[in-house]
């Protein structure tokens, strides 16, 4: 994996025109407002799928995607940096690119501020009204007709699936499942990977049935439970297709912090954890973070929100640490950080913070560009003017790593550096 130092200018001349090729040949019409799919996806032979065929090796910069999520306001993170919580991003890690204070989520009809929608903002980069496939309340059950960023990129290049990670975090099941679209020229050829916990428990109870010496009741059940885990998954027909490079992932994970789920991290802390084994033992080009544990505040205490903005901060530092200690990652890796949602500002509550209800400031988020050292901007830049949108994070990841995004709706936030 070891390239040259990238210079950032060689990003965007270079990216001038592979966009404009590669759009002619993939952009199909879309509609903005096209509503989710309502059913499960189901697996397309290959002989109807619009494949590429052979497809150049990927030479380009890794990125490291973080979803400072949970829903976090700008007034504890960018909107006062002598008062941060999070101060190695604003203070560190911003030193090597542009901080961007004001970028908003769309405020129109259709568009929710939550956690599961904000992640699909940023993966297909447009704006659109997610619906559970079987409208169960809550259930969040989301299908994008709109290709993600990890299908772009795999269509485009010859990356491995277990190269374009989603880590994610064990409260919210249903983000494992955001690895693909319903779109008929990229879809399941092109998915990406999963990382969690989640993951880890059913590669556990996979391996329990297929050498577990049980009697035939114990089996029976472990069988039942097995199928009602895979079955969480509701959009891969063949649960017997495993990649045997994650499965050393979880077979050393499990050697390290054994069965129980007592050793291991939780909450973020996990995906942190992940994250960092997985740059040693994966090495993914596109990695995607997907940190949740700010929403904890609608439990009503403010230091669960606070203390997780610091949590947040601290895990990116570690990852940032361990991409400096890495020969492949230390000038060939670039930060992209951003929200999936802003949070409520009630000040007839106790605690003003606690919702993200599509209020005002629920759709008042930041965004961060941080490239290696030397290939960024002469010192940090601060972006105040002019309101970016969230959807923009899409095509600027395709113009870092060289891919047209053909159904992303908003101009990368490059254009304003």
């Amino acid at each position: 994996m070891s390239t040259p130092p990238l210079d950032r200018r060689r990003f965007l001349t270079r990216s001038a025109a592979g966009l404009g090729a590669l759009s002619t040949v993939l952009a199909t019409g879309c509609d903005p407002q096209q509503q989710a799919a309502k059913e499960p996806v189901q697996a397309i032979p290959a002989e109807d799928v619009d494949l590429v065929g052979p497809r150049p090796p990927y030479k380009g910069p890794n990125v490291v995607l973080i979803r400072f999520g949970g829903g976090v306001r700008r007034r504890e993170t960018v909107a006062f940096p002598d008062q941060t919580w999070c101060p190695f991003v604003v203070h560190e890690l911003a030193q090597q690119g542009v901080l961007f204070t004001n970028v908003e989520i769309a405020n129109k009809p259709g568009v929710s501020t939550s956690h599961g929608q904000g992640t699909l903002f940023i993966l297909t980069g447009q704006y659109a009204h997610y619906e559970d496939f079987e409208k169960r309340p809550l259930a969040e059950r989301f299908v994008s007709p709109i290709p993600t960023i990890f299908e772009y990129l795999r269509r485009t290049y010859d990356i491995p699936e277990y190269q374009t990670l989603i880590v994610n975090g064990e409260d919210r099941v249903n983000e494992d499942f955001y690895t693909f679209s319903n779109h008929h020229q990229y879809g399941i050829h092109y998915k990406s990977t999963v990382l969690s916990l989640y993951r880890f428990k059913t590669y556990l109870l996979r391996e329990e049935v297929k050498h577990g010496n049980f009697s035939e009741p114990v089996r029976a059940q472990k069988e039942k439970q097995l199928r009602e885990m895979e079955a969480k998954d509701y959009r891969t027909v063949d649960h017997t297709v495993q990649s045997p490079e994650l499965d050393r992932f979880w077979e050393g994970w499990k050697q390290y912090y054994g069965t129980t789920g007592l050793v291991n991290p939780r909450g973020d802390r996990v995906l942190t954890a992940l994250a960092l084994r997985a740059i040693k033992e994966l090495q993914p080009r596109l990695m995607m973070v997907n940190y949740q544990d700010a929403d904890y505040v609608h439990w009503g205490n403010p230091h669960f929100y606070t203390r997780a903005l610091a949590i947040m901060d601290d895990g990116i530092r570690q990852i940032y640490d361990a991409v400096q200690a890495s020969e492949s990652y230390r000038n060939n890796t670039v930060f992209v950080v951003v929200p999936d949602c802003g949070r409520d500002d009630n000040r007839t509550m106790s605690v003003p913070f606690q919702h993200h209800f599509n209020t005002k400031s629920a759709h008042e988020i930041f965004a961060l560009i941080a490239w290696p050292r030397g290939q960024g901007p002469a010192k940090k830049t601060v972006v105040n003017r002019s309101l970016q949108q969230q959807i923009s994070v899409t095509r600027t990841v395709g113009e870092i790593m060289n891919f047209a995004t053909p159904h992303a709706a908003a101009d990368s936030l490059l254009k304003v550096v």
